[in-house]
């Protein structure tokens, strides 16, 4: 049986056996456990985020998605109506089967400590993962335009 390849965004490809370390971005942007459900809705305004990783001491408290907090009041606390069941992944985990379960386009990759180590992030056509370099160009591109 042939596994199909996951192709990050830069080319290349991710051959069976890959982990989910290996495809991860290690650097993802996180939260404070004091950010608001306002702060939050302000964050997703930004339609490259979907997922806030709420963060204390470097372990992961929650993902907070965009329909987590539809309807709750602006200064609730933003933890409280995050999961991590269903959003989190170890970095040990194969990336092909990750892929194949994913049912949305982020996962925090967590140790067994549950502290954080980075974000597997899959691309928009679902085909890839986007890479350090792929979140940088667009830095770049939204600084450019203003």
């Amino acid at each position: 049986m042939t596994v199909p390849s996951v192709v990050p965004c830069r080319g290349g490809s991710w051959p069976p056996g890959t982990t989910v370390a290996e495809a991860m971005l290690a650097r993802p942007k996180i939260c404070a456990p004091s950010t608001t459900v306002g702060q939050a809705r302000a964050m997703f305004d930004d339609d490259h985020v979907h997922a806030l990783l709420v963060v204390d001491a470097g372990v992961l408290l929650a993902v907070v998605e965009r329909p987590d907090i539809e309807g709750a009041p602006p200064d609730a606390p933003a933890v409280e109506r995050g999961l991590l069941t269903g959003r989190v992944v170890g970095p040990d985990a194969d990336l092909h089967a990750t892929w194949d379960a994913m049912t949305g386009r982020r996962l925090a990759v967590v140790n067994p400590q549950g502290v954080l180590l980075g974000l597997l992030c899959l691309k928009r056509s679902r085909r890839g993962f986007c890479s350090a370099e792929d979140v940088a160009a667009r830095e770049r591109e939204r600084r450019l335009a203003g």
